[in-house]
């Protein structure tokens, strides 16, 4: 009897598989949900590849039908499409996956990556369109979901041995950036940082939208928000050691510096920064006096200031700091002179104050 009751409730769940393939044949796409999700829970169908097809079927062909309304001329209904693009695709990677499975005999018959692996690579752009549809919505996650599908598709392993399924180009690249910013403009800061490490290790398509060196400037302000400050300093190392010519690196790490009293370490990346864009002296030099002044300095400082001054007559920052610099000399002449008991040091500390 329990034999019976098994073979029935096989018999069932393979009918409710071909119930769910009619009512999508017949565009009832939620009675073939419907269907087709009993079929995923039951244990003796929750396996079969053919399950996970009809359901990324499904998700499909509301995509399908809303596109071909576009193409038509027709209103459609966007959140349907984009949904429905979105619906097919888990269901679909669950079905290649089953099917790579081998069988008792320790074969693999995949009867479905073929089907999918065309419906993949047709829908391939059309995640770029979900993702902007969601933008617009200011459903930042979901735009984010979208994104990060079109930068999965071209890695998945059924396309391992299609070399040139894809054109991995700068648009290529450009999704990838919006994946990530839309994942940071959703807040869910350990995704973004997820996708950041992610981007860096992949090789980088020159592209009009960021440069290489942006994906760890943003890697460093993620780690900001997370208040995580030892791998914000580890990433500035980083950066500042692959992209010398950054502004962001190096200025950053002597901020820490200067804010952590490390002044010999701050100056040292400081003639770093100076070396690599001397263009900005009006910055750095200043800066740099202003370390120097802190320590005593006060030739040294003035020196620095002169030169963001020579680089930039008009920097406001090396004039303060160069009229703050005699102010300073002048009140540590003043405490030298009054620890003095020598009258003529006295006077003569005196004149250079004056």
């Amino acid at each position: 009897m329990i034999a019976v009751f098994s073979a029935g409730s096989i018999f069932a769940q393979k009918s409710a598989l071909k119930d769910a393939k009619r009512s999508l044949g017949r565009d009832d796409l939620n009675e073939a949900r419907t269907l087709i999700k009993q079929a995923a829970e039951h244990a003796d169908t929750s396996t079969d590849p053919e399950t996970w097809k009809i359901m990324g079927d499904i998700g499909n062909k509301a995509f399908d039908n809303e596109r071909t309304k576009a193409m038509l001329g027709q209103n459609t209904n966007d959140k349907v499409m984009y949904d429905g693009l979105m619906e097919s695709y888990l269901p679909y990677l669950k079905s290649d996956s089953l099917a790579e499975l081998p069988d008792d005999r320790g074969r693999v018959r995949n009867r479905v990556r073929k089907d999918i692996s065309s419906i993949l690579k047709a829908n391939h752009p059309f995640y770029i369109n979900g993702g902007v549809y969601y933008n617009e919505q200011n459903d930042f996650s979901k735009a984010a979901d979208f994104f990060e599908v079109y930068w999965d598709i071209p890695t998945l392993p059924i396309f391992a041995e299609e070399s040139n399924a894809f054109v991995l180009d700068s648009t290529y690249q450009t999704i990838k950036y919006y994946a990530i910013i839309t994942t940071i403009q959703a807040e869910e800061h350990e995704r973004a940082l997820k996708m950041l490490e992610r981007a860096a290790n992949e090789p980088f398509i020159e592209n009009s939208a960021y440069q290489e060196s942006d994906i760890y400037e943003l890697m460093a302000s993620e780690y900001i928000s997370l208040g995580d400050s030892a791998k914000y300093l580890e990433t500035l190392y980083l950066g500042a050691d692959k992209f010398p010519k950054s502004k962001y690196f190096i200025p950053n790490l002597v901020n820490v510096f200067i804010r952590d009293n490390q002044t010999e370490k701050a100056l040292e990346y400081l003639d770093q920064a100076i070396l690599n864009d001397p263009s900005n002296a009006c910055d750095f030099n200043s800066v740099k006096g202003a370390l120097l002044a802190e320590t005593g300095d006060y030739a040294g400082a003035e020196a620095e200031y002169n030169k963001a001054l020579a680089q930039d007559p008009n920097c406001e920052r090396a004039l303060e700091n160069i009229a703050r610099n005699y102010i300073l000399q002048a009140q540590a002449i003043k405490e030298e002179t009054a620890l003095l008991t020598n009258r003529q040091q006295m006077v003569e500390n005196d004149k250079k104050s004056i």
